[in-house]
């Protein structure tokens, strides 16, 4: 079989795009200007994700007995059945453990791009201000946790959502067309 293979990428901004990159900065702006009151329902979707997602791959696992992979859903789904409720019980207890989690990815990717900034000169300068920001960033939310967890994960939802609302007012999104032999696909 021959044939001729092709990759496409392009940017393209649609009506769609314009109006998700409105809702997602509105919406951006909106759970910034309540970072409290979004890390409690993230807090919830993040246990009830999980409480369903343990559920329903206990019920796959329990539909493979006596075939192969049954003691391992068995054992995720059951793992993260108990999360979920343990989330949904102790919401503050999450908050602080998530807020924890923040904060050591904050410190070990400070850490990492002060590592790299010395093996690549070119960039040297942003990447040590981008690591001193980010091992600061720890340090502040270590320094102050139980204020921290209240409203840290609200404020990381507030600016993902605001990041990608800009970006999608400003550039939209990208269509990958894939041309083969038998077709023209786009992902």
């Amino acid at each position: 079989m021959s044939g001729e293979y092709a990759l496409k990428v392009e940017r393209r901004r649609t009506g769609w795009d314009i109006a998700l990159g409105v809702l997602l900065t509105v919406a951006g702006l909106v759970v910034l200007s309540q970072p409290a009151f979004a890390t409690r329902v993230s807090i919830f979707f993040i246990g009830w994700v999980t409480l369903v997602v343990g559920v329903v791959v206990l019920g796959a696992g329990l539909l493979k007995i006596k075939q192969g992979g049954f003691w391992p859903a068995l054992f995720a789904g059951t793992l993260l059945t108990v999360l979920g409720i343990g989330i949904l019980a102790n919401t503050t207890a999450a908050a602080v453990t998530l807020t924890v989690l923040a904060a050591v990815v904050f410190l070990f990717g400070g850490i990492l791009r002060m590592v790299v900034a010395f093996a690549v000169e070119e960039y040297r300068p942003v990447l040590i201000i981008s690591g001193i920001a980010s091992i600061v960033l720890a340090l502040l939310v270590f320094g102050n946790l139980l204020a921290a967890s209240t409203s840290l994960l609200g404020i990381l939802l507030g600016i993902e959502m605001l990041i990608d609302g800009i970006t999608f007012l400003l550039f939209g999104r990208q269509r990958v067309e894939l041309r083969t032999p038998s077709g023209t696909t786009t992902i």
